[in-house]
């Protein structure tokens, strides 16, 4: 049976998930997102290659890199995930620009460990201090790994454009609109976004509708109030695709949050 369980302490989001027949729809994060496969292997793409994550595998997502999601066989698999703002990784750090992994999957017992200890406390509900210094822990083996790392920037086109879809999640954007202020066709806006994000210009729409959506259930605690800023027809429209990002509807996961 599929399952998606999600707890928050101290700014950072843990998921605890078991899946065999859900598929997660090409989607991408704010966050880092770094986990480890306890059972089964995930299979996903990211990036447009594919990869598999056998047990005791560390997963590392950069903020906005696109990926889907499934168990590479019907035996299914369990996973935990931590979802962590990038200003706030970076604090931690003591990094001043965004770092991207080059490498999506390691295997590394101390990472895996640390990884294991922040989400059994959040899950178990630990006191947010003992929280926030498992994290720290967490932080410092990930950078003391050695990962190859860069530095990615989005160019100005391909900024401007986000910048523009993100100003209008209340409401469907007009490609033509956003084309003709770039200076180029909508096809070819189209086909630029896509060959650099790895989603179509729509669907990084609905991506972005869906993570303001959860930022206001988080804060707001209010569901229907997501619904209505965020632009969805009604709590069926924004469940559905909640779930195909997040696993779980967006009142399943309010509920596990504040239950």
């Amino acid at each position: 049976m599929d399952k998606f369980i999600y707890k928050k302490s101290a700014g950072i989001t843990a998921l605890s998930a078991s899946m065999t027949d859900f598929t997660y729809k090409k989607h991408a994060h704010q966050e880092y997102a770094v986990g480890v496969t306890l059972r089964g292997i995930q299979q996903y793409n990211l990036d447009g290659s594919l990869q598999l994550s056998y047990p005791n595998g560390v997963m590392l997502f950069n903020p906005e890199q696109t990926h889907d999601g499934m168990a590479h066989d019907k035996t299914g698999l369990d996973y935990v995930m931590l979802y962590i703002e990038p200003q706030m990784l970076l604090e931690v750090a003591e990094k001043k620009d965004i770092v991207t992994f080059s490498t999506p999957i390691v295997y590394d017992g101390e990472l895996e460990q640390r990884i294991l200890n922040l989400s059994h406390a959040i899950f178990s509900e630990k006191d947010e201090d003992l929280c926030s210094e498992l994290f720290l822990s967490f932080t410092d083996s990930l950078f003391q790994t050695n990962l190859p790392t860069g530095y990615k920037k989005d160019n100005n086109f391909i900024r401007k454009a986000k910048d523009m879809l993100l100003a209008n999640v209340d409401h469907v954007p007009k490609l033509e609109e956003i084309s003709k202020e770039l200076s180029m066709s909508k096809y070819k806006f189209i086909r630029l976004f896509k060959g650099h994000t790895g989603i179509s210009p729509y669907q990084y729409f609905l991506n972005c509708k869906v993570e303001r959506a959860k930022q206001l259930i988080e804060k707001e605690r209010d569901i229907y109030s997501a619904v209505a800023e965020c632009g969805f027809v009604d709590l069926a429209h924004l469940n559905k695709h909640f779930k195909s990002v997040y696993g779980t509807t967006a009142f399943e996961y309010m509920s596990h949050l504040y239950r």
